[in-house]
């Protein structure tokens, strides 16, 4: 009877000791905007973009050699704090010499719901256009505008950005 009562408690009593003394780890996802702005700011770089047209879609193509690298190395960051700015800023060639670092100061909105990112994206306009998030993760963003939303017209531009700097 010592025999299996020693079998049992011995066991149970170092289970309670030190299972009791585990601490769980519980994995908190990051969230969409988390994703897109890091913990104060991200700045991403647009590097390719498609055209898709009444169901047909282009090939993958790269900016650069599209247009012109003072474009093509535009800064777009997005930033943690509650006002959410957002700036495009030049990158290393400037369009102009008398252009200013920073060429746009808005607002992003961002809608979990819809995965709807609205911005100023001054390839497109100057003005706050809504973006469907097709993939976002730490290093890469692809963003479609679909055009019948503007235009009537049953296409879509799609682009992707790769996460340049992440505070």
């Amino acid at each position: 009877m010592r025999t299996l009562l020693r079998f049992l408690l011995i066991p149970v009593g170092a289970m309670w000791l030190f299972g009791g003394c585990a601490e769980t780890l519980e994995p908190k996802p990051l969230t969409y905007t988390q994703l897109l702005t890091g913990t104060t700011q991200k700045s991403w770089r647009l590097v390719s973009y498609q055209i898709l047209d009444d169901g047909n879609s282009s090939q993958v193509i790269p900016v650069q050699g599209q247009f012109d690298p003072c474009v093509t190395d535009d800064l777009y960051t997005f930033y943690a704090n509650e006002g959410r700015r957002y700036a495009v800023s030049e990158g290393a060639s400037k369009c102009g010499a008398n252009d200013p670092d920073i060429f746009l100061d808005d607002q992003w909105t961002l809608v979990n719901a819809s995965a709807t990112l609205e911005f100023a994206f001054p390839i497109l306009s100057g003005q706050r256009l809504p973006y469907t998030i097709k993939n976002l993760t730490g290093n890469v963003l692809t963003i479609e505008i679909y055009l019948q939303n503007i235009q009537d017209i049953n296409a879509s531009y799609r682009f992707t950005f790769n996460a340049v700097t992440t505070r």
